[in-house]
């Protein structure tokens, strides 16, 4: 099973708590979505801008 099937079973059971994502400012193109099935509902409760122009997001979920 790979980390994204993994992080998707949780996603769906709703037991992942917080999402730590380094987003680095880098064009990729296509390739596997974190969020597959659609929009997450989180909450950006930190951010932190790297020297390297990476930005590093905490999420919590939004519940409820």
């Amino acid at each position: 099973m790979g980390s994204g099937v993994l992080i998707g079973s949780l996603m769906a059971a709703d037991l992942i708590d917080e999402y730590l994502l380094m987003i680095a400012p880098v064009i990729l193109g296509t390739g596997r979505r974190l969020f597959a099935g659609g929009a997450a509902k989180l909450r950006l409760v930190d951010s932190v801008a790297a020297k390297t122009g990476a930005l590093i997001a905490t999420y919590e979920a939004a519940r409820g």
